[in-house]
């Protein structure tokens, strides 16, 4: 898959960029198996919110053959290539849960904040590009950006380890509100199987949901190889230590794997 012209320059423009359809059901209903079994797992990758529902689950491409089809799959892969230009390695991976009723808040922050100063990325070439496993509402916590905010550079933030169960470096309430007035705030929404890509200084956030309405989404942090981490400091399953380039799968991979699975449960 490629992007166009105009994709390009919105995402240049804006920060964000949004590809509805880009998974078919049944590989996405796959996927949504696998995430609940690896939900359950007592495992050190899986963390948990405060009420002990799964808050999103690290490196699930090393420990589970569709997530890791997913993740060197080429309608992903491939985009983030053009955007950077060069191969990419898998900085991050992570299962966000956004559990229904008990999906806690993720608060205002940059991405690339983060990937810098907590494991050294020396330059914001580095993207999350999110895979939509439930339908994203408008009431179920979607994810909000702030267009153009990416333009502004690293901002100051403070790291706040104690509204969630898992640390982040978020912004102030100043600082969200002046780049709200010049850009705004969207909130993509859209079925299973509709992809999300934004810049790794966009800032972003999402609310609780409290609705009966999981919204499950798959993010893979695609870094450009020249432009891996120098000095982590989190866990490897955390911050990936191995630059290999992606080589993508068959596009046809991912539809490959459900349909042996059906085969097998019949």
């Amino acid at each position: 898959m490629q992007l166009t012209a105009q994709q390009l320059k919105q995402f240049a423009d804006e920060g964000w960029l949004f590809l509805p359809d880009c998974f078919a059901e049944a590989e996405v209903a796959i996927l949504r198996d696998e995430a609940e079994c690896i939900y359950a797992e007592n495992r050190q990758e899986v963390w948990r919110e405060k009420t002990g529902a799964p808050r999103t689950a690290f490196a699930a491409h090393t420990y589970n053959e569709a997530f890791r089809l997913l993740g060197s799959h080429p309608r992903l892969i491939r985009p983030v290539e053009q955007v950077f230009g060069e191969h990419l390695y898998m900085h991050q991976y992570k299962i966000n849960a956004k559990a229904a009723f008990e999906g806690d808040v993720w608060q205002w922050h940059q991405d690339y904040g983060t990937w810098a100063r907590d494991d050294g990325m020396p330059e914001p070439r580095a993207m999350n590009i999110a895979v939509f496993m439930d339908e994203v509402m408008p009431i179920n916590g979607p994810l909000m950006l702030v267009p153009k905010s990416h333009k502004h550079g690293v901002l100051s933030a403070g790291h706040d380890v104690e509204t969630t169960s898992y640390p982040l470096w978020t912004l102030d309430q100043e600082t969200v509100t002046r780049l709200v007035h010049e850009g705004g705030i969207v909130a993509p929404t859209g079925k299973p199987g509709a992809v999300l890509m934004f810049h790794g200084n966009l800032v972003h956030a999402s609310a609780p949901n409290i609705t009966p309405y999981p919204r499950r989404i798959v993010y893979l942090t695609l870094c450009a190889v020249s432009n891996h981490i120098r000095k982590p400091t989190r866990p490897e399953w955390i911050a990936h230590r191995d630059f290999t380039p992606i080589e993508p799968v068959a596009d046809s991979a991912l539809m490959d794997y459900a349909q042996s699975h059906k085969l097998a449960a019949e």
